[in-house]
């Protein structure tokens, strides 16, 4: 009952969000807020306890559908990035991704040490401080991709250097979330930075020696079927395999789910008209009760304080300029146009879920109080809702080119259309 309720309520903010010319995640995030404590819980708190529970064992089977979700969200990101435009623009997207993870970082670092004591949790300050910058310089792929796609900007450059950005930034958001972790617990060592180095450098390199052949292979052999049935399958295993193998080295599993959507992408195998329904069934059922739980978890109710609220003005100011700033300074340095970078700067700014994720690390290990967890949260549904507006508003400004339109008939194809899509080529030939 509740998995239907949420879903319907996402389908029907979604679709006000659309009419609004907003991005339909827009709507599917609202869509948790209301029925969390920051609207239904705080209004009418015995409907919201008959409706949503707070029993752990029913709230732990919703995150698990939603964690399918991001999962599958992601591994299809990765399947849908455009091999030849990593490798024409790949320092372009690594400028963009560089100047946009250090910028915020350093803002979020400087605040955390000039923030009044009573917003630390129980944690000294150089901890907090360098926690409040992971919170600061981290984008959300999957809210980036998902805002991509309300949009149909998933084929344009601009789009796809964004995707690529936020992949970097967030696999260093996620190394330096451990680190920090390790030292807001155990301390931290050398030694420590050292192995979750080596595992992060050891798992991309197996996938990319091992991986690649493999997944060809598999997905050949399920190929051979009439029906995209088995190839669905097969994709779906490759995306929670590589997740689970990512989670069991310690490191989060959406970092595993992307690189088998880049092995599926490498291995030429990312068949978009076998792999259209997996791309409906997760843009339209699993990604929307994703963004759900991501709302319901968030509690507004604590910005009725003053001081909360000031910090969450001062704090949500911050990461939009830091990130804004640092993606257009990228864009700028690799001798984009003013609108490409503009873009660049509206959509890494999405924090989405990711920042979600970030907030409640911090409150269990004591780093966050009530307080600065809700204003983190925050951060994540302000620049969601953001992203998409300045994103639709900047690309009006920025002309299509011939090598879009042919990816444009790619990304057409993994929406289930019927007509043969043609592969991009380099203009001129």
């Amino acid at each position: 009952m509740q998995v239907s309720l949420l879903l319907a309520l996402a389908l029907l903010l979604g679709a006000v969000a659309a009419r609004l010319r907003l991005p339909r995640v827009v709507g599917e995030l609202l869509a948790g807020v209301l029925v969390g404590p920051s609207v239904l819980g705080y209004l009418a708190p015995p409907v919201s306890a008959w409706l949503m529970p707070r029993r752990p064992e029913q709230l732990h089977l919703l995150d698990a559908v939603a964690q399918l979700g991001v999962l599958l969200l992601v591994g299809l990101t990765g399947m849908e990035l455009d091999r030849q435009l990593i490798r024409r623009r790949g320092g372009t997207a690594a400028r963009v991704s560089v100047a946009g993870l250090l910028v915020p970082l350093a803002l979020g670092v400087a605040a955390g040490y000039l923030l009044p004591t009573a917003y630390l949790g129980g944690t000294e300050r150089t901890v907090f401080a360098l926690f409040l910058g992971v919170a600061m310089c981290v984008s959300a792929i999957p809210v980036i991709a998902k805002t991509l796609a309300d949009l149909d900007l998933q084929h344009r450059d601009v789009g796809q250097l964004a995707l690529i950005a936020a992949a970097v930034d967030d696999t260093v958001g996620w190394f330096l979330l451990s680190v920090v972790a390790a030292m807001a617990t155990i301390g931290v060592s050398p030694a420590l930075v050292g192995l979750s180095l080596l595992y992060v450098s050891g798992f991309v390199a197996v996938a990319a020696v091992a991986g690649t052949p493999t997944v060809r292979v598999v997905l050949g052999l399920a190929a051979r079927s009439p029906g995209p049935g088995p190839s669905v399958a097969t994709a779906v295993v490759i995306v929670l395999l590589a997740a689970a193998a990512s989670h069991a080295l310690g490191m989060e599993p959406v970092l595993g789910a992307f690189v088998a959507g880049l092995l599926v992408m490498r291995s030429g195998m990312a068949d978009p008209k076998r792999l259209a329904p997996l791309r409906i069934v997760v843009h339209s059922v699993l990604a929307p009760l994703f963004l759900v739980m991501a709302g319901f978890r968030m509690d507004l109710t604590a910005l009725a304080r003053p001081a909360v609220l000031l910090l969450a003005v001062v704090v949500i100011a911050l990461a939009i300029v830091g990130k804004f700033l640092g993606a257009y300074l990228g864009a700028r340095m690799s001798r984009l146009p003013h609108w490409e970078g503009v873009a660049l700067g509206a959509a890494m700014n999405s924090r989405g879920a990711v920042e979600v994720v970030v907030a409640m690390t911090g409150l269990r290990l004591g780093v966050l109080t009530t307080a600065t967890y809700t204003v983190v949260v925050l951060v994540a549904l302000v620049t969601s809702v953001m992203a998409g507006p300045l994103l639709r508003w900047s690309m009006a400004r920025v002309e299509e080119g011939a090598q879009e339109r042919l990816r444009r008939a790619v990304h057409d194809a993994w929406r289930g259309g019927l007509a043969q899509a043609p592969e991009p080529r380099p203009p001129g030939t």
